[in-house]
């Protein structure tokens, strides 16, 4: 089990350094989109939590 892990661990690095040399313009447009993605979940989830005080 943990030699598979370590398998897909390293494939997937190796994925993300390919993704990062062939396209570096489309790896940071997505790097964006992720940040874009957890900064709406956070200011979501401060939203809930406002509503629920008041």
């Amino acid at each position: 089990m943990a030699q598979a892990k370590k398998v897909i661990l390293y494939a997937l690095a190796v994925f993300v350094l390919y993704t990062i040399i062939q396209s570096p313009k489309r790896a940071a447009e997505l790097v964006q989109i992720g940040f874009e993605g957890i900064s709406s979940a956070a200011q979501a989830v401060g939203d809930f939590m406002t509503a629920l005080i008041t």
